[in-house]
């Protein structure tokens, strides 16, 4: 069984867009351990964090493509950091896509095939492989997993070989049991080669209690306890906790882009509008 971590503080990551944010931060509290807001926009110690979540939603609302704007964004760098230090950082969703995009993990996070966003529930094979998320999920279940997807470009993409080199390197560690995007040779996450960074489209901070649906999803974030014991809520409750207060401007540089995109849109329409094109 993977160690656990222990009471440890976990670092959750907001670009622009995110919104899956408040779920994982109350998930990781829920397991044991100290969630701690992190900024894009911020450098940050990584050595002041026993792990890293970069939660799913549209960062930057998907400009140019899922998650390439946030893997340039300034607190990139203190993942980068951290992936190299041996830190676990886990990736969800939109988080995976950053991942990828930010060269943390292989392939990449394409339009679903059938072209359109699929929001449903899967079954799922839990490989282990590498990942250290993967091996805790391994040792608290020896069936599959059901947890619920939402996404538009989670089509997981690699050639063949490399997908079989991935497979033989033990970076595959999740698996559709049935696929429903067309994501390569079946995958639904994969690890770097040291095995602690890893990235998953499906959202495991959904699926924590019974009354979710599924509480499946505590096998695959709960590395902050050693007995996986939570208190179910109460459906009818939910549990507000303060936030602090928000930085409203984001960085200079990460807007610039998104910028100049709406510029050059507007001066196309014009164009058009004046039948110069």
């Amino acid at each position: 069984m993977a160690k656990s971590i222990g009471k440890s503080v976990v670092g959750v990551i907001r670009f622009p867009g995110t919104n899956c944010d408040r779920d994982v931060f109350e998930a990781v509290s829920k397991l044991g351990g100290e969630p701690r807001w992190l900024w894009h926009g911020d450098l940050f110690d990584h050595k002041e964090y026993s792990a890293l979540i970069l939660p799913g939603g549209f960062s930057y609302g998907d400009y140019l493509r899922s998650g390439a704007l946030a893997a340039r964004a300034t607190a990139m760098k203190s993942v980068r950091e951290a992936a190299m230090f041996g830190t676990p950082i886990l990736g969800i969703c939109n988080g995976f896509q950053i991942l990828c995009e930010a060269r943390l993990l292989p392939g990449a996070l394409s339009r679903n095939q059938g072209l359109r966003f699929i929001d449903e529930w899967v079954e799922l094979k839990v490989v282990g492989g590498l990942s250290r998320f993967g091996q805790n999920a391994k040792a608290h279940t020896a069936s599959g997993l059901r947890i619920p997807i939402a996404h538009a470009d989670g089509r997981y993409t690699v050639s063949i070989d490399e997908a079989s080199r991935l497979e033989d390197r033990g970076q595959v560690w999740l698996r559709y049991k049935v696929n429903p995007n067309g994501s390569v040779a079946d995958i639904a996450g994969v690890t770097n080669e040291a095995g602690n960074v890893s990235g998953l489209m499906p959202h495991p901070e959904r699926a924590l209690e019974t009354w979710m649906g599924s509480s499946d999803g505590r096998a695959l974030l709960d590395l902050w306890s050693d007995s996986g014991e939570l208190v179910d809520l109460d459906p009818g409750i939910h549990t507000a906790f303060d936030l602090p207060q928000l930085k409203v401007a984001a960085s200079t540089t990460a807007v610039r882009p998104i910028r100049m995109l709406s510029s050059m849109v507007s001066r196309s329409d014009a164009a058009i509008v004046s039948g110069s094109i």
